[in-house]
Order: C-alpha cells, then sequence, then structure tokens
C-alpha cells in the first residue's frame, strides 16, 4: 500500500468508531445514566445504614424537585 491507498483503510474504520461513540452515548442517554448526578458523590461520602446520609439524601431530593418546579 502506498500512502494515498492507506486512507482507503483508515476512513471506514474511523467511521465506524464514530458510529459506535454515538450509539453508545445515545444508548446513556436513554437508559437514564446522566438522570442523579449527585446521589453517586454523596454516597461515598456517608455509610448507607447511617442517619446523616438518609437526610443527605432527603434534602438532595427535595432540592432537585424545588429546582425543578420552578
Amino acid at each position: 500500500m502506498n500512502d494515498n491507498e492507506i486512507w482507503y483503510l483508515i476512513i471506514p474504520i474511523a467511521m465506524i468508531f464514530v458510529a459506535i461513540a454515538i450509539a453508545l452515548f445515545f444508548w446513556s442517554v436513554k437508559s437514564d445514566q446522566f438522570e442523579d448526578l449527585d446521589r453517586q458523590g454523596n454516597n461515598i461520602l456517608f455509610d448507607d445504614d447511617s442517619d446523616s446520609h438518609r437526610r443527605a439524601q432527603s434534602r438532595t431530593t427535595a432540592d432537585d424537585s424545588d429546582d425543578r418546579s420552578a
């Protein structure tokens, strides 16, 4: 293969990678992967069985519902 013929291989491979990336992005949006971004950040700060964790979770969900209703 000379220098110009390699493009006939590289361009279709690049288009396949782009199509896979777009398909994965739309799958993640469709499966609600981006719905609650704050909860996972709070989960590492608190134990699941502690009262402070439950209070923080209820406060976060209340803040989210206030933001969406406004």
